[in-house]
């Protein structure tokens, strides 16, 4: 059994910031870190790389996920008959010794801090030189679509205040948006598909104004479609889906406008409503 003592230093801190080690070991560690300054520089750069692999993963896991995988999670059916058993084989009794589990956190570690520094250079970051575009994941259009899908939900608790201007003015709606948000636009007839135009409001977009029209079903659930102006370049990937939280996104580029139809995230047939408003918009 390997001394504790004869492994590398490194290990040894590691081993000490993962909680692997014993009283005495740990109480010499740390007086050798209060004297050393060369082991107490390794130790700090081990806990730097550890909280920042950490970190990154947290935001990770904080990323949306897309409306399509969420949807084909909820729809996976359990199965209807038990898998027949395998035929069992001689069980092995694994009790990993002392050094084996170090070295096993010690892996764990490398890995969660490589993943982290992959995480924080990952392909999408632009490097000096790069020609810098306004695209579908840029920053500024992230902050258009957090901005959006808080006023989503901003509406859907408060459902006695949906609008500023009722359905019944649809001229004072199209003179009002088409001179604030310098958008031309035609209010979508969704009654086909289950949903009632409520009215408008104007709201602002990553600073930008732009208008909501907002629609709601028999069942109480309210869906809008926003749009501003933007200046995305022609490419731009069309109906896109995301999820944020109880939210669903649908978003689409056309003729220098951005549009993000919003809804409750387990309806399905968001991606379809999206593509009968850009025809009719």
């Amino acid at each position: 059994m390997p001394d504790f003592k004869k492994l590398p230093l490194d290990a040894q801190l590691t081993a000490l910031l993962d909680g692997e080690t014993t009283p005495e070991q740990k109480h010499e560690l740390e007086e050798r870190i209060a004297t050393d300054e060369g082991a107490r520089r390794l130790y700090d750069k081990l806990r730097h790389g550890a909280d920042f692999g950490r970190r990154r993963l947290e935001d990770v896991l904080k990323e949306p996920v897309p409306l399509a995988l969420v949807r084909s999670i909820k729809s996976v059916q359990p199965p209807k008959a038990p898998v027949a058993p395998r035929a069992t084989r001689p069980s092995l009794k694994l009790s990993p010794s002392g050094p084996k589990a170090l070295a096993a956190a010690l892996i764990l570690f490398a890995a969660g801090c490589g993943i982290g520094y992959l995480v924080g250079i990952g392909p999408g970051d632009p490097t000096p030189g790069d020609d810098q575009h306004v695209t579908d994941d840029s920053p500024r259009t992230k902050d258009w679509l957090n901005d959006v899908a808080g006023y989503q939900r901003m509406i859907i608790r408060q459902p006695r205040h949906l609008v500023e201007v009722p359905a019944s003015q649809a001229e004072e709606i199209s003179s009002w948006l088409t001179s604030t948000v310098g958008v031309a636009f035609r209010v979508p007839d969704l009654t086909g598909e289950g949903w009632t135009f409520q009215g408008a409001r104007v709201v602002l977009g990553d600073g930008r104004p732009a208008g909501q029209l907002v629609y709601s079903s028999a069942d109480g659930d309210l869906i809008s479609i926003y749009f501003r102006k933007d200046s995305q370049p022609a490419d731009t990937e069309d109906f896109k889906e995301t999820i944020k939280d109880e939210v669903g996104l649908v978003t689409w580029h056309n003729a220098g406008t951005s549009y993000a139809l919003v809804g409750p995230s387990a309806e399905a047939s968001l991606s379809q409503i999206a593509m009968e408003v850009a025809a009719e918009i």
